[in-house]
């Protein structure tokens, strides 16, 4: 949304119920944000410099991104809703509106996409809970810190080598201070855990590359 104010104000709304947010503040610079599909969901205005929203959502659709999007604008003629529906956003919000109803539908989206997603993740002999963040593997359990589980359920998930700066972008943000010996720093509290259980499960360094789970 190129009007910052509001973007301030959202931006705060959401960071204090526990969104990690990016803003751009162009359709050009929200395209290119939302092509490394590192998203949960994306609020997108329609009128934007640049691309406007109906262009960046025909986009991403159209590179098989598929990171639900929540379309804002001040218009309310019903046409514009259906051109942005019809080109793939997942819901549409007429401003002005209430910040928390925009809290209610990024919490109805962000369902629409965990339902494809299992609560339970196993990979060889250990098996994580995304909702009590538990690790267990045989009869012992440990309890994951925050990040460490944000990092794990990308490593269980991913099936390839993910580097660090793509686990900085999508844990921290793009605006983060965070450099990439946090990211060594976790993935060692993961490691001791993992002996601490017992599990055959590790995390293997590739040099340059960055991190993969083997069993």
């Amino acid at each position: 949304d190129d009007e910052r104010s509001l973007v301030s104000a959202l931006t705060q709304k959401l960071k204090l119920n526990n969104y990690n947010v990016d803003c751009a503040y162009n359709g050009e610079d929200g395209l290119d944000m939302a092509l490394t599909n590192i998203y949960d969901v994306i609020i997108l205005d329609i009128m934007m410099p640049k691309l406007n929203g109906y262009e960046v959502v025909q986009k991403l659709r159209q590179n098989k991104i598929s990171t639900p999007v929540l379309m804002l604008s001040a218009k309310a003629e019903i046409n514009d809703t259906i051109q942005g529906l019809n080109l793939g956003a997942d819901d549409y919000l007429t401003k002005p509106f209430v910040p928390e109803e925009l809290l209610a539908r990024i919490k109805a989206l962000s369902r629409r996409k965990a339902e494809f997603i299992d609560d339970i993740l196993i990979f060889g002999d250990l098996t994580m809970n995304r909702n009590s963040f538990e690790l267990k593997c045989n009869n012992k359990t440990v309890v994951l810190g925050k990040k460490e589980f944000q990092i794990l359920d990308m490593l269980f998930n991913a099936n390839k080598c993910i580097d660090k700066e793509r686990f900085i972008e999508k844990i921290w943000g793009y605006d983060t201070e965070a450099e990439y010996n946090t990211i060594e720093v976790y993935i060692s509290f993961i490691r001791r855990k993992l002996n601490a259980i017992g599990s055959t499960v590790q995390i293997k360094s590739i040099r340059g590359l960055g991190y993969i789970l083997e069993k």
